[in-house]
């Protein structure tokens, strides 16, 4: 009988192909066609958006300087969050509130676009340790996105 890795190769598999499947339930090897794997993994696997691109798109125009977005936490607590900020002009001084830590969950994102420049920026991390690498002004069309991590309760900027 051949080892596995002297069977000859297949470029691409169809439902009726059958792979070695050690059945813990008879104690030994036997045989399943990819749509029984298919199948399986179909009921028992799921994803979340979460770390696939998926965002809430929040929305915000501020009127004057000193102003302050607070982030929401994107619905439910596993759903990153882009902020397309628009202000009406350039303004010297604003803030951005983090969706609080009490929301969160480890690797959410926070993604801002702003079309107008912002002199002074405050990220404020809304009870988070930290906020590495947070902007401390932005040019118009300027952006930032950063990652919550749990175990340190830090937001990091990773682009």
């Amino acid at each position: 009988m051949p080892r596995i890795n002297e069977l000859s190769a297949l470029d691409e598999v169809v439902s009726g192909d059958l792979i070695p499947v050690f059945s813990n339930g008879n104690g030994d090897a036997r045989k399943a066609a990819m749509s029984v794997l298919l199948s399986y993994m179909q009921q028992n696997l799921t994803f979340t958006t979460q770390g696939f691109g998926a965002y809430v798109t929040q929305y915000a125009a501020p009127s004057a300087t000193g102003f302050t977005v607070t982030i929401t936490d994107g619905g439910n607590d596993d759903q990153n969050v882009h902020l397309i900020l628009t202000p009406t002009a350039a303004f010297a001084d604003g803030t951005i509130r983090l969706p609080s830590v009490t929301s969160l969950v480890d690797k959410q994102e926070v993604l801002v676009n702003c079309t107008q420049a912002v002199t002074t920026l405050v990220v404020d991390g809304n009870g988070a340790t930290a906020v590495t690498g947070a902007p401390t002004t932005l040019v118009a069309n300027g952006f930032f996105r950063l990652k919550f991590d749990a175990a340190t309760k830090t937001w990091y900027r990773v682009g």
